[in-house]
């Protein structure tokens, strides 16, 4: 029969749990404050693209919007939605037929589709109707319960060098959830998607 020493046995088993608690630390660090901000970062980019609305309009130019939007949807299981509000002015029906609002309507959602396409991303288009461009987007993100709206600038402001239009303004002021808009540079290529815009070139010039 072997005989144990209660102080050796102490001793070991000291020995022991200070193998595995080094053992532990070397395996899992302690995270320093920059991966603590990086983490916290990538926690909140996720809640923030759960839901992605692109907009569009015949004054609300997003098509260059449209590559930035799919790439934070890639890889998040984002929703992504792609609308374009054709204004329906006062002295016509709600309903009223605009063939050439409706055209451009399917040219710029066709090419948002391409884009959507080329990034491998999942997305739904949908061209609605309204008096009032503003509240339809703001009608439309509270039923998807966006996180985010993406804005593109004033479709006129290249030439007159007002980028962001009364529209554009009361959107980011009033909704209810992160809004991103984004003015084309003279010479940038960040957010560009040249397929979509050549796309949406063509269908501009079509007669």
């Amino acid at each position: 029969m072997i005989a144990v020493n209660p102080i050796g046995a102490l001793v070991a088993a000291s020995i022991v749990l200070a193998v595995v608690a080094t053992l532990w630390w070397m395996l899992h660090p302690p995270i320093s404050k920059v991966q603590e901000i990086a983490r916290d970062a990538e926690t909140e980019l996720e809640r923030m693209v759960g839901s992605i609305i692109v907009v569009f309009s015949e004054n609300i130019a997003s098509q260059h919007m449209m590559a930035l939007a799919a790439k934070l949807a890639k890889g998040e299981r984002s929703e992504l939605l792609a609308i374009y509000v054709v204004s329906v002015p006062y002295s016509l029906p709600p309903d009223a037929e605009m063939t050439d609002e409706e055209r451009r309507a399917l040219d710029a959602l066709g090419a948002a589709q391409a884009i959507a396409a080329k990034a491998d991303i999942s997305l739904r288009t949908e061209t609605v109707k309204a008096r009032s461009t503003k509240q339809a987007v703001l009608d439309i993100a509270k039923r998807e319960r966006a996180n985010l709206i993406v804005l593109g600038s004033f479709r006129e402001g290249k030439y007159t060098g007002a980028p962001l239009s009364r529209t554009i303004e009361e959107i980011a002021a009033e909704a209810k959830c992160d809004v991103i808009i984004g003015v084309e540079g003279k010479h940038g290529n960040l957010l560009a998607d040249q397929v979509g815009f050549e796309q949406i070139e063509q269908g501009e010039k079509a007669p």
